[in-house]
């Protein structure tokens, strides 16, 4: 497919297209060129990619409600099936010209993604079935290069899908065939917690979701049972876990993503009535999320350290330096802190340095001013 075709398969017209080309970004994965929309253009998802003649869509951005009895009504007419939101990085699989690939969020093909997705999960018989398949889904655990997270039930590394939609239309199965399908050729799913009529769902929803604070988990994903309405809802211990991630690398993060998170915990304590004793509490545990992860970064900076994104990944030598590689092209600055084989694999921690935060608690500490 020559590049003015693409118009077709993405649904737009060419002089659309034109216009999108000056937003793609050209990269390429063991000698295949491809491109990718880095973020939402002219209706086409994020992470949408062109590859060899074929499109790979994006995955669609997901509201938030901030109020559950009233954002649900808003976006489901009759019954809303709940899920688990989980902690981890997106990725999308397909199969093309033979190839299992997997892409991030932003559409790059991620090597280590795909190269460790085979060992978690065997997708061959459903592609042989479904070759038009994207299976979507989350990379979750503690040992992962992008977003690590404790869960109990995984040691290392796992895969757990939450979406299944051709790869070309973007088209989504409706929820229940899909956990069936997934189900027939043992593909693990996130969890579901059930289908509610609209009416109740908020009341259900936040029992959920109090029950998933009590455990440290992220949160819930809503969808119409057709599968094309999608709403989400988390926890506050993971908006404070992002507050405390965020406050300790405090200059890398803009403030839009801090604010989004403390109006969160507002409208929180406000639906869940909080007074007194309680809405102290939230602000007691809000205010320690910032504040101390902050502390601990410019105390860190002060002793000589350096602060950045810690990760562990385990898996084979080929892996493990096609991360690194993949890591170092987009321009991060690596620090390999411990390097171990552990039968057979390569267990790897590095920590991604983060240039302004850094540099800027250092110059801070030393004596320069701040213009306000």
């Amino acid at each position: 497919m020559s590049d003015t075709e693409y118009h077709r398969p993405l649904g737009i017209g060419e002089s659309a297209f034109e216009g999108l080309e000056d937003h793609l970004e050209d990269r390429s994965y063991e000698g295949r060129e491809y491109r990718h929309v880095p973020d939402y253009r002219r209706g086409i998802e994020r992470g949408t990619a062109l590859i060899g003649g074929e499109v790979v869509r994006g995955f669609p951005k997901v509201p938030r409600t901030l109020v559950l009895e009233t954002g649900i009504p808003t976006q489901f007419k009759d019954r809303v099936v709940v899920e688990e939101k989980l902690n981890g990085y997106n990725v999308r699989v397909v199969r093309l010209e033979g190839e299992q690939l997997a892409f991030t969020r932003s559409g790059m093909v991620c090597p280590f993604t795909t190269r460790i997705i085979e060992r978690l999960v065997d997708l061959e018989a459903l592609f042989d079935d479904h070759p038009e398949a994207m299976v979507c889904g989350e990379m979750i655990g503690p040992e992962n290069p992008y977003t690590a997270h404790d869960y109990p039930e995984v040691d290392s590394l796992a895969f757990r899908a939450f979406d299944w939609r051709n790869r070309q239309s973007g088209e989504p199965l409706p929820v229940g065939e899909r956990r069936e399908r997934y189900d027939r050729y043992g593909v693990p799913q996130t969890r579901l917690f059930g289908s509610y009529d609209v009416d109740e769902a908020a009341g259900e929803v936040l029992g959920i979701v109090e029950e998933l604070e009590a455990e440290s988990r992220e949160g819930v994903v809503m969808r119409s049972p057709d599968a094309t309405r999608l709403l989400k809802y988390t926890t506050s211990v993971s908006t404070r876990s992002d507050l405390a991630y965020a406050f300790s690398l405090p200059f890398d993060y803009g403030q839009p993503f801090m604010f989004r998170r403390l109006l969160r915990e507002g409208f929180r304590t406000i639906e869940a009535d909080e007074r007194g004793e309680d809405a102290c509490e939230r602000a007691h545990e809000l205010g320690e999320a910032i504040l101390l992860s902050m502390r601990e970064a410019i105390d860190t900076v002060d002793d000589g350290g350096s602060v950045g994104e810690r990760h562990t990944v385990r898996a084979s030598p080929e892996t493990v330096d096609a991360l690194l590689e993949h890591l170092r092209d987009q321009g991060l600055t690596l620090e390999i802190e411990s390097d171990r084989r552990e039968d057979g694999d390569r267990v790897l921690t590095f920590c991604k340095r983060v240039q302004s935060s850094n540099d800027k608690i250092r110059n801070y500490l030393e004596g320069h001013v701040v213009t306000e």
